[in-house]
């Protein structure tokens, strides 16, 4: 499976962004889908994931309540709104594919896209 995230960019702090991770060479049904984050010097970091039965949603206490994660299936693609933008989500946000384990961890995920640069302004 190969996963291509996009929608980065340059946002005021308040704003909001939504990234697209788009596959291919597989259907992303038959996996739990999440987006994880890297800010400079820190480690991957997980944000949010969206699970392949019941759509059932699991989000970082950071992010609880301004992030909200979903999938198209039809259309092969996850997505992560972003609305509040705060200086502290400036990151490379990752998309990733697990078919079994821990969500939350990134070591579990079998695939990733190659990234995408958010950037809030203060």
């Amino acid at each position: 499976v190969q996963l291509q995230a996009s929608g980065g960019g340059l946002v005021q702090a308040g704003g909001s962004l939504r990234l697209s991770c788009a596959a291919s060479g597989g259907r992303i049904s038959a996996y739990g889908m999440g987006w994880f984050r890297q800010a400079p010097g820190k480690e991957r970091a997980f944000v949010a994931a969206i699970m392949w039965t019941h759509d059932s949603t699991h989000y970082a206490d950071s992010v609880k309540g301004r992030f909200t994660i979903s999938r198209d299936d039809a259309k092969n693609t996850v997505y992560l709104q972003m609305n509040n933008l705060k200086p502290e989500d400036t990151a490379v946000y990752y998309c990733g594919a697990i078919a079994a384990g821990t969500v939350r961890d990134a070591n579990d995920y079998d695939y990733w896209g190659q990234g995408t640069l958010v950037t809030v302004s203060s």
